[in-house]
């Protein structure tokens, strides 16, 4: 399973030439990350209520192949591709019209509020996370 979610691209979404700005396809992928935990019923401020943790970004892989433009209806659509103890990767690809705009694989740590050390992912958000954890066939 794949989460979907739509972004239109805004004047302030893009540079002098009307093209999305580099940096906001990860500002899209993190609007898309959020809407993806809230659909699973997890706030960002309900994790760090109920279990005491955030997710910071240790590593992101960012692959630009085609540009997105201004008032372009944009997809971001989103997989888990791997959970370890403290972390987990997504996979997350930014399509228009089915045409791949940009890639993104993101290593996400599991920290505690406190000491932002990292801490073991919760048991529930594993299980919420199984159904977007991409299957080898």
């Amino acid at each position: 399973m794949k989460h979907k979610f739509p972004i239109r691209v805004y004047y302030e979404d893009t540079d002098a030439g009307g093209i999305v700005y580099h940096s906001n396809f990860l500002n899209f992928c993190e609007r898309a990350r959020c809407e993806m935990l809230r659909d699973l019923g997890y706030q960002v401020t309900k994790i760090a209520k109920d279990f005491g943790l955030m997710f910071v970004i240790k590593h992101a892989d960012v692959e630009y192949i085609s540009p997105g433009r201004l008032d372009d209806s944009l997809e971001v659509v989103t997989s888990i591709a791997d959970i370890k103890n403290t972390s987990f990767k997504m996979t997350q690809i930014v399509e228009k019209s089915g045409q791949i705009l940009c890639k993104i694989l993101i290593t996400v740590v599991c920290v505690d509020i406190q000491s932002v050390k990292p801490v073991r992912l919760p048991d529930e958000l594993r299980t919420a996370f199984d159904p977007y954890l991409e299957r080898m066939t």
